[in-house]
């Protein structure tokens, strides 16, 4: 397996970079859940009602300054 291994990683950095983007992004889907796309949408959908709410007015933002500094206390 390591010598196939090392001749597969070998082919692949010898690939032009828009190839091996085009490889990295096949092979990190084929590790994703069967439902990855459909989850993708639902996150995408999540944080377009989240900014649609800040832009409204219907919920305040806080500082990430102050988020982290209460996180830094709690772990006290």
């Amino acid at each position: 397996m390591s010598d196939n291994y090392e001749e597969i990683i070998g082919a692949a950095l010898a690939l032009p970079p828009v190839a091996r983007a085009m490889l990295a992004d096949h092979l990190l889907e084929s590790l994703d859940a069967k439902n990855q796309r459909e989850v993708d949408a639902l996150w995408v959908e999540e944080a377009e009602r989240r900014v649609r709410e800040i832009i409204e007015g219907k919920v305040s933002t806080i500082p990430a300054d102050q988020v982290f500094g209460e996180l830094r206390a709690r772990s006290k």
